[in-house]
């Protein structure tokens, strides 16, 4: 069955970076796409970003572009978030997901931005 491990988070001032990693398995991961969601306090879960299959063209919400880059190996069957100049408002636990299984979800990884 389709599982994703999301790794990365932290505890983070404002400006600063993460790198946070999907480990996916129980499918082929380079077939479908990938997206980025997160999920604050007392908020509905939210897209951040998605990456196709094959070309691995991205795609971001507007309150990250410019700030956040997610990439694909589909070698490792992992796909990763670069947050740059984060922001207080970035905290959340971040989430990945699959188009194989868009019901399943990791146990999330928490960011959290000081200011």
């Amino acid at each position: 069955q389709v599982q994703l491990v999301e790794s990365g988070g932290g505890l983070v001032q404002s400006g600063g970076s993460l790198r946070l990693s999907c480990a996916a398995s129980g499918f082929i991961f380079s077939r479908y796409n990938m997206k980025w969601y997160r999920q604050a306090p007392g908020k509905e879960r939210e897209l951040v970003a998605a990456i196709t299959a094959g070309l691995g063209s991205p795609s971001y919400t507007d309150p990250v572009k410019g700030r956040f880059t997610i990439t694909r190996d589909n070698a490792k069957n992992i796909v990763f978030l670069q947050m740059d100049s984060l922001k207080p408002e970035d905290t959340a636990v971040y989430y990945c997901n699959s188009g194989r299984a868009p019901d399943t979800w990791g146990q999330g990884t928490q960011v959290t931005v000081t200011s």
